[in-house]
């Protein structure tokens, strides 16, 4: 089992609005902009293969970096070349760290010094979820996909275990992305699930962000 110590204190960051990654779940990318064909192919070159995906800010929130705290750091696990040399590429979430600082460099990509304290669970075994009503949820997201005039494969989610049926459906619905933070920092899966039912909830009501941070 990998362990913080193991995990390297600089790591190059891609910020990507929108896209989330979580521990122990699964994020296919498309690789095209030469800055970060580089940094596949740097990460490519380490033990690690660690890439950290992380939100930029929404001006409001913005420090000096544009960069949200907390990110989510994933190993490079599968990729493939198209003949024009972009890649597709899987990251498989290992823990969430939080940004320390930029590192300056001459790399065309960003880079930055991270702290992966705090996130043990993220390193550990499957977490459970006491209190889930899985029957709840999944009426909830039918309602949630047919005002949307979205479907799904029933059957996967069915199959898939609460820890990866939350995650799943908080990396893959389509949240704004200072909804996608909140449910990155969710301290436990309890308050992921919490955080994503409240977030159908309020997009089924037509509410906004303002009252959901009310």
């Amino acid at each position: 089992m990998i362990k913080a110590a193991d995990l390297p204190d600089t790591i190059p960051v891609f910020p990507l609005p929108g896209a989330l990654l979580l521990p122990r779940a699964k994020l296919p990318l498309h690789i095209f902009e030469p800055r970060y064909l580089q940094m596949l192919e740097d990460a490519l070159k380490t033990r690690h293969r660690v890439i950290g995906m992380i939100q930029p800010c929404s001006s409001r929130n913005a420090d000096s970096s544009g960069l949200h705290a907390i990110g989510c750091a994933g190993r490079v696990t599968q990729f493939s070349e198209t003949e024009d040399g972009r890649y597709f590429i899987t990251l498989c979430g290992l823990s969430r760290f939080r940004v320390k600082a930029e590192v300056e460099g001459f790399t065309p990509y960003r880079r930055c010094s991270v702290d992966w304290n705090g996130f043990d669970a993220d390193l550990g075994q499957t977490e459970r979820d006491e209190g889930f009503d899985r029957a709840a949820l999944m009426g909830l997201l039918g309602r949630y996909l047919d005002a949307r005039g979205m479907s799904t494969d029933w059957g996967v989610l069915e199959e898939a275990g609460d820890e990866l049926l939350v995650n799943s459906l908080s990396m893959l619905l389509d949240f704004e992305p200072e909804d996608k933070q909140a449910l990155l920092e969710a301290p436990s899966l309890t308050t992921r699930r919490e955080t994503l039912v409240t977030l159908m909830e309020f997009a089924l009501r037509g509410g906004s962000l303002e009252e959901k941070l009310q």
